[in-house]
């Protein structure tokens, strides 16, 4: 083996694993500038909006994140932005409800059928006005969802599926996604694996609708819907509930406890359900290529 295969493969293009490396370089320098220079802006447009106390920290990393692969897909792989699933077509209107209307209904029809059971109830909330909250929540979670989208299913995700199979890459981003919330308040052995479920659900709506922006949609609609909706608590974090809450009152295997909704088993059927969806579409949309050919 010679030293220029270490890096390079055999058809010239620089390896897996030193593009990732770049990646991540070009990520945290691209952070160091965001947040020195838009880091106060932002800050600023927040507070004059009303929301001074939700945190602009996802959104900068997110925003590096951006132009972290806005190097690497340009300037280094000189790809089309298809390749990681930003480009236009992948910004369409279908393509955005789809991936909202699955994350809503993946986790929106487990906890309705939590409350029928009589496992979730409604309490008392604080006082306040469910708009101005449900704004805040949403200026807080849009962006955490990108940041997360971007990290798990976005370049790397990209990289790893043309080097190893998308089965490996998959099965790899969607496990690293399910460790990095154990540090998460409730965490437990369920909740980490119905993370990492999640992180299978979130990168087959990727795979099947050549979508990053799709599963930043479903990814998103499925936190607004625990937090802005039924005012539970999302990843073991509570959100602002003025007026009412759901709280658990039942088994914490089902209802998932402090964790929250996404954190037990009904919530498991609710993304089996929404992978078998994104399945039979794979299947169709195969079906229809092989005809075409």
């Amino acid at each position: 083996m010679s030293a220029r295969s270490v890096f390079v493969d055999e058809n010239g293009a620089l390896r897996a694993v030193w593009r990732i490396a770049l990646f991540c370089v070009a990520t945290i320098l691209s952070y160091i500038v965001i947040d020195g220079i838009a880091g106060p802006i932002l800050v600023w447009l927040y507070r004059i909006a009303g929301a001074g106390g939700v945190t602009t920290e996802y959104l900068v990393e997110a925003l590096a994140l951006v132009a972290g692969t806005a190097i690497m897909v340009r300037y280094v792989d000189k790809r089309p932005w298809s390749d990681v699933w930003l480009d236009s077509a992948a910004a369409s209107v279908p393509r955005l409800a789809t991936g909202f209307a699955l994350g809503m209904l993946a986790i929106g029809l487990p906890i309705v059928a939590l409350i029928a059971a009589g496992w979730l109830r409604l309490a008392s909330g604080a006082p306040g006005s469910w708009l101005p909250a449900a704004a805040r929540v949403t200026l807080l979670l849009l962006p955490a969802a990108l940041l997360e989208e971007l990290l798990s299913r976005g370049y790397m995700f990209a990289v790893l599926g043309r080097a190893w199979g998308w089965k490996w890459s998959l099965a790899l981003t969607s496990i690293v996604f399910g460790l990095l919330h154990l540090a998460n308040n409730g965490a437990s052995v369920q909740s980490t694996l119905l993370v990492m479920l999640a992180g299978v659900f979130l990168g087959a709506v990727v795979l099947v609708t050549r979508s990053l922006y799709a599963a930043w949609m479903a990814h998103f609609a499925w936190n607004w819907t625990m937090a802005a909706l039924f005012h539970t608590a999302v990843s073991g974090f509570p959100m602002e509930a003025p007026g009412y809450s759901y709280v658990a009152s039942g088994p914490n295997w089902a209802t998932g406890g402090i964790w929250g909704p996404e954190g037990g088993i009904p919530a498991a059927v609710g993304m089996l359900g929404g992978l078998a969806y994104l399945f039979a579409r794979w299947r169709r949309q195969s079906g229809a290529n092989r005809q075409e050919t």
